[in-house]
């Protein structure tokens, strides 16, 4: 519904579409957090996240300039009431009682800087971030957007691992916006309505980790094989394009809300028992070799209810398979080893 929602451009169709699901008064109270909520992604990720019918509470939380941006969301005429939490001193008050953190936070990728560069930044902006939720709301799902996801994901592993609190089925790689660019692109080259379109997308969430499985597209297209690998390679550099386009100015940062907002959605109809939430998302796994691994989940009441596997692949996607693995390892390794130093 809230995807629907997100796609209509009559207010009233969302005010009716609103009322329509608080009709029978059965949705949970659900607090959802962000952090990170004044930021570039921030931003757009608090006003779609107002919009949602599912959240009744919205928690924003920044370093700065977090009471402008809840004063502006909350002035929506939608259920869910917000505060905004600014400065160390409050974070703990914008994490108790979370049912869903969602974290924007760190800075963003700038030309020329690859995700690898952000990583010693981000990194530290996490593994503070993650220490407080051990702390304040450890049952809470978490949804990571702070890049480089291939390792803020272990690196809140390991914090939480410390706590005594990791629960792998309520921490979530937020790699939703791979899928999002897959639909859009193939839906252009197939010529199909791209609101039909599906495309799972496997591995981790930064260049060559990123594998589409166009193989596995719905609507199937009859595509040639030099249009699949040039899909596959745009799909990887949807990041950098973004940069590239926006000159220096900034990143994906509405895509990226939008793309946030839809897996967060999907955690909330999980947790209120919507039977066959299935999303792609980068959680600890046993598809592959590797400890993390992006590929379709099962959303449930406790988190991931179950990680399902790859599906055939074409001989292409094998090798991207293959070619992605060392990569990740990496990516996967120098997170676990920032956090444990």
């Amino acid at each position: 519904m809230f995807r629907s929602m997100l796609v209509r451009s009559s207010a009233s169709a969302k005010q009716a579409a609103i009322r329509r699901t608080f009709s029978s008064g059965s949705v949970p109270e659900r607090k959802v957090a962000i952090l990170g909520a004044a930021g570039g992604i921030g931003q757009p990720l608090a006003l779609l996240m107002k919009l949602n019918p599912l959240v009744s509470s919205l928690s924003l939380y920044d370093i700065a300039n977090t009471p402008g941006v809840a004063a502006d969301v909350g002035h929506i005429n939608t259920r869910s009431e917000v505060v905004g939490y600014m400065g160390d001193d409050n974070l703990a008050k914008a994490l108790e009682g979370a049912d869903l953190v969602i974290i924007p936070a760190g800075v963003p990728r700038k030309p020329g800087m690859t995700r690898d560069d952000l990583f010693n930044i981000n990194a530290g902006i996490v593994k503070n971030l993650c220490t407080a939720i051990a702390k304040y709301c450890p049952h809470a799902l978490i949804n990571m957007i702070s890049n480089p996801v291939n390792s803020t994901v272990p690196i809140a592993a390991e914090i939480f691992k410390k706590a005594g609190m990791y629960d792998e089925k309520k921490l979530f790689g937020v790699t939703t916006l791979d899928v999002v660019r897959a639909r859009t692109f193939y839906a252009g080259k197939a010529n199909v309505p791209v609101a039909e379109v599906n495309v799972p997308v496997i591995g981790g969430h930064a260049g060559v980790t990123i594998l589409p499985l166009f193989s596995q597209a719905t609507p199937q297209a009859n595509l040639s094989s030099d249009i699949l690998t040039a899909l596959t390679k745009r799909t990887q550099d949807g990041g950098t394009e973004v940069v590239e386009a926006k000159a220096g100015k900034g990143s994906a940062t509405l895509s990226m809300a939008y793309a946030g907002a839809l897996f967060a959605d999907a955690c909330l109809k999980g947790l209120n028992g919507v039977p066959d939430v299935i999303e792609c998302s980068y959680v600890q796994s046993t598809i592959t070799e590797l400890p993390f691994f992006a590929s379709k989940v099962r959303l449930g009441k406790n988190g991931v209810e179950e990680v399902l596997d790859l599906g055939p692949l074409s001989d292409f996607e094998k090798e991207g398979l293959e070619a992605l693995k060392p990569e990740l390892k990496s990516s996967i390794e120098k997170g676990v080893k920032f956090a444990n130093q």
